[in-house]
């Protein structure tokens, strides 16, 4: 490539280059400003003007001097450093896809994070982490490699900003080449992806009438990466919120004349924090204010590895604050990678803390751990918080598998066949529990959870057979009430049955969106067969997390902004 003879195009943007004397600004969000090399701007505007041809982008794509296929895949199960791209077009439009090139660390995929080792040696390792086991962590670094490194080795390790896709890839190719790649992959596109499309899994989502809107709870006031927030009990115009990175959590009041924030915790020093990683979930005791308890899920990286645990705190008697005391390890379950990791923490009606972990990767979940009773990772688990046994909790005796003789097998596990159930509610009506389950390569589930039920991962993705790797003659396997494909949202959030009063057209009506795309629909279902969806509007940010105040009136955590939103159905209809 570097010998390459250089186009007319290429002269012509030298030219246009040399006459660039200022870096170009382009506005952000808040009015600032960002500044923006002049070549990434021509190389977007070139391909933005003209169509590419992708017979010739498939060429460069599999050059090996360009190096694309080093960490990508195209519909096969080979472990990559970087995610398959069978699909990618249902994911992403034109413009995102030249802007996930030439600015790949400006959206890191989840799961795509970079790790950086540094050893007693004093050698630096970046790449992702694909493995990790007492003895070894398994990277996949730049070259498409797996570097292994013994973790006795390992002196420091923490996430880096920084995408493992080089910055400056498109310097090596020309405009014309780079507008080839990005035509090519615009017809990557799964063609199997509806093949078995029925009512549950829609091609088309109508959008209603009338929107809903989206309301800032604060105008000044911005939280760090909010991942959820909810009412304090008894506490009137009273919030938590749940930072994910830095870990904190905030007391939020907000009243007609003010808006107040103070701390309620501060544990970043028991807490792992990076991309994606610190706070997860969050749940008071069901008998708060009486009981002070709550429960929190959060990362641990030290001597024993990577992991989530769950842990219990006491609040103040004031009930503005942590009280201070040490935390209570409850549960730690061990992943080998850092991605889907769950992260839900919820009472039921039951009284029990539900938790939802995801299948620890890596993607595809290649050791099967969503369907094995012996792990506790890809589940829904369901523990007595209020006794305790040789563990710190009970195992309650209606859950599936207690006093089962096998002593491999889970007791806590309720249900099992999850990638990442990132975040579930039960109705407070029907009392069913709703979980948003985020896909792998073609689907985002939305599913109605039973007590002991399979709900598929890795056999099933949607109602797709995704393999066969760890099928079951004998099992059963639920699906969702609705999968939704790539042209519609990249990554699940899980919301909430409307139960409140200011609009009886959406009583009953499922609530939910996506964190990528920033959509939200609702949808109704009957017998577990879905018999409504509906567009109902698209979020101002990424959408962490649902919650219901006290009313039942909906909100949401705006990711990126840091913005608490109620969703306003007033004006909106569902029917």
């Amino acid at each position: 490539m570097k010998n390459r003879p250089r186009s007319p195009v290429d002269r012509n943007l030298a030219v246009a280059l040399s006459l660039t004397a200022c870096v170009v600004l382009l506005p952000v969000s808040g009015g600032a400003e960002e500044k923006l090399d002049p070549i990434v701007a021509a190389y977007r505007e070139f391909a933005t003007e003209q169509t590419g041809d992708a017979a010739l982008g498939k060429r460069v794509f599999e050059d090996e001097k360009v190096g694309c296929n080093r960490c990508h895949t195209i519909g096969n199960d080979e472990r990559r450093a970087g995610p398959d791209l069978v699909g990618i077009a249902d994911k992403y439009d034109r413009s995102q896809l030249i802007e996930a090139v030439l600015q790949p660390s400006k959206a890191i995929l989840a799961g795509y994070g970079t790790s950086v080792v540094v050893t007693s040696a004093g050698a630096v390792h970046s790449g992702i982490v694909k493995r990790r086991s007492s003895s070894t962590v398994h990277l996949f670094v730049a070259d498409g490699k797996i570097k292994e490194i013994p973790t006795t080795q390992i002196v420091e390790e923490k996430s880096s900003s920084l995408s493992l896709m080089p910055a400056e890839l498109h310097r090596a190719i020309s405009p014309e080449e780079f507008t080839n790649v990005i035509r090519y992959l615009e017809d990557l596109r799964d063609p199997n992806a509806y093949r078995l499309a029925s009512v549950g899994a829609p091609r088309y989502v109508s959008l209603v009438e009338k929107p809903i809107q989206f309301e800032s709870l604060h105008d000044w006031v911005r939280f760090r990466h909010p991942v959820w927030f909810t009412p304090v009990p008894s506490m009137d115009n009273s919030f938590v919120v749940v930072e994910n990175d830095p870990a904190k959590i905030w007391l939020f009041q907000k009243t007609e004349k003010s808006v107040r924030r103070s701390i309620f915790l501060d544990l970043r020093k028991e807490t792992h924090t990076g991309d994606h990683k610190g706070f997860m979930g969050f749940a008071f005791h069901p008998n708060f204010p009486q009981d002070r308890r709550y429960y929190l899920n959060h990362h641990v990286l030290d001597s024993e590895g990577f992991s989530m645990q769950t842990v219990e705190r006491l609040v103040a008697p004031d009930l503005r604050r942590d009280a201070g005391v040490a935390s209570r390890k409850l549960m730690r379950y061990h992943q080998e990678t850092p991605v889907h990791t769950g992260g839900m923490a919820c009472f039921g009606p039951d009284g029990y803390l539900y938790l939802g972990t995801g299948d620890g990767g890596p993607q595809t979940d290649p050791d099967g751990r969503a369907q094995s009773l012996t792990t506790l990772s890809g589940k829904i688990l369901r523990i007595d918080v209020d006794q305790r046994t040789s563990e710190p909790y009970a195992i309650p005796p209606t859950n599936p598998h207690y006093g089962n003789k096998d002593p491999n097998v889970r007791q806590e596990i309720y249900a099992s066949g999850f990638r990442q159930a990132w975040r579930f509610s039960f109705d407070p009506v029907t009392q069913d529990l709703w979980v948003g389950d985020v896909g792998q390569n073609q689907f985002e589930e939305i599913t109605l959870v039973r007590r002991g039920e399979n709900h598929g991962w890795n056999v099933y993705e949607g109602f797709v057979r995704f393999s066969d790797w760890y099928r079951d003659k004998g099992a059963v396997y639920v699906p969702p009430i609705v999968a939704l494909g790539r042209k519609h949202g990249a990554s699940i959030t899980g919301g909430y049955v409307y139960r409140g009063s200011r609009n009886k057209s959406y009583e009953g009506v499922y609530i939910f969106g996506d964190f990528e795309s920033k959509r939200v629909w609702g949808l109704t279902q009957k017998n577990r067969k879905l018999t409504k969806i509906r567009q109902l509007g698209t979020a101002p940010d990424r959408i962490a997390s649902f919650n219901v105040d006290n009313d039942g009136e909906l909100y949401m955590c705006g990711y990126d902004t840091g913005q608490i939103y109620r969703l306003v159905l007033d004006e909106s209809a569902f029917e």
